[in-house]
């Protein structure tokens, strides 16, 4: 089922007669429970033309670097053999998106774009939109409940989005049916970038090689299902009582595919569901009101990319503790290079670091610490979201920059006062040490490095 909700014209050009309909595919790196592609292949059978996927890969998408790339090529590779299993031409071209969209849609009926919240994803769909001669039809496929239909507006906690989606959330946990390309598109004769060495066709892309590809993990729907299967079967029972344990691997590992859209919200919600495992209410919690609250916060708020994008509350209290004496004081390099006085923090770094994802919990320490120990909240801020963009592989998305701004009080109440953090909420090794073995979570980290240091 594909709601109307999830679709949106974005310019008002009439259907012209061309060769074929057009995918823009951008945000939704994936052939399995897509609605835009589906879309895209129902409007194709009703004008009895085939369907074409295209996908731009820009240089210079905001702090990527070649360990995004990589993770991202490596799914677009499967993306490609998927469609030519279905009859399906795909066109990657080493273009900005915008730009080659407006060359491959001269020869099309009509283009059809998956969703993206960030301010570069609107861009590209408004320039687009502007200069196409054809209309241009959003299709929102990376949320289960549309951001508009969950909220008309930035909600300020989990608690105030959480019954406006659960509303609503049955009629969107619809499954997607799949249909068959009414005409083969293979046969029509384009030129696209090659991805079947990933290693040479990341040679020549003039991008940011200062941080490498990971083992950790590989892109594509395929290892996001692997993973998937996995938590389902051996870790969604006991996720509510050891997702907050960094030592146990109980989370489900989604992020990084949610991230390029290499897999669908809406497929794992399904899937979980089906279990009906005592673990699932839970897990759908993160998976739907807290994901899709960070959507909310990214589509409704401009500055959710500064300091100035946390509550008026937060900015004021820590301002008015800005003076307040650091015991200890990092710059930028230091905290990079994991060289704090701060065992736990340092392991948490060097996870990001080698592995591209920090456990979910500890993400929170981090981001408090790095409060505590700079100079200024924007600097702290500034740090932070560098950081983390940098080494995550699910970084620069609407949770990434949801997540740091939590650290900073962010869908969060006022505490009790303190120094530096005011009545933002704060965090100390001591709750670490409470919770789990924060001192085998170090062990676990300098395993890895040694690991690393020997390959």
């Amino acid at each position: 089922m594909i709601q109307k909700e999830r679709v949106k014209v974005l310019n008002n050009k009439e259907m012209k007669r061309g060769r074929f309909v057009l995918y823009w595919m951008q945000a939704s790196q994936r052939t399995e429970c897509n609605h835009a592609l589906e879309y895209a292949i129902r409007k194709a059978n009703e004008v009895y033309q085939p369907v074409v996927v295209f996908f731009g890969i820009t240089d210079h998408f905001p702090e990527a670097n070649e360990r995004h790339y990589h993770f991202m090529l490596e799914g677009l590779r499967e993306v490609n053999r998927s469609l030519e299993g279905r009859g399906i031409g795909m066109i990657i071209r080493h273009q900005s998106p915008e730009r080659g969209v407006l060359q491959l849609a001269r020869e099309a009926s009509l283009v059809v774009v998956d969703r993206g919240y960030l301010k570069i994803q609107k861009e590209w769909r408004d320039y687009a939109a502007g200069r196409l001669n054809c209309p241009l039809i959003q299709v929102e496929t990376d949320v289960i409940v549309p951001v508009e239909e969950a909220s008309p507006k930035e909600e300020y906690t989990a608690a105030t989005i959480r019954s406006k989606i659960h509303r609503k959330l049955k009629y969107f946990l619809a499954p997607l049916k799949e249909n068959d390309p009414g005409a083969d598109s293979l046969s029509l004769d384009f030129e696209s970038f090659d991805l079947d060495d990933i290693g040479r066709a990341i040679s020549k892309l003039r991008i940011d090689r200062s941080v490498k590809k990971v083992g950790s993990f590989r892109g594509g729907t395929e290892e996001a299902q692997r993973h998937l299967e996995v938590f389902l079967e051996e870790k969604l029972d006991r996720y509510p009582e050891l997702r907050n344990d960094p030592t146990l691997d109980y989370l489900s590992n989604m992020s990084p595919y949610l991230h390029f859209g290499q897999i669908s919200p809406l497929y794992i919600a399904l899937k979980a569901l089906e279990t009906n495992s005592p673990g699932a209410e839970a897990f759908l919690e993160e998976l739907i009101v807290r994901r899709e609250l960070g959507m909310n916060f990214i589509y409704y708020n401009e500055k959710y990319d500064s300091f100035e994008g946390i509550p008026q509350w937060a900015r004021k209290t820590l301002s008015a503790h800005q003076r307040d004496k650091r015991s200890y004081l990092y710059n930028l390099q230091e905290l990079e290079s994991a060289q704090t006085h701060d065992p736990y923090w340092n392991a948490a770094q060097q996870e990001m670091v080698l592995k591209g994802k920090m456990h979910g919990y500890m993400r929170m320490y981090w981001g408090k610490k790095i409060l505590e120990w700079s100079r200024t909240p924007e600097e702290a801020f500034q740090n932070a979201l560098y950081l983390n963009n940098k080494y995550e592989l699910d970084g620069r998305d609407p949770n990434g920059f949801t997540g740091v701004a939590w650290c900073f009080g962010k869908h969060d109440r006022p505490w009790g006062e303190r120094t530096i953090f005011g009545n933002v909420r704060y965090m100390n090794d001591k709750g670490l040490r409470r919770k789990f073995d924060a001192d085998g979570y170090v062990k676990q980290m300098n395993a890895l490095m040694k690991n690393e240091d020997r390959a």
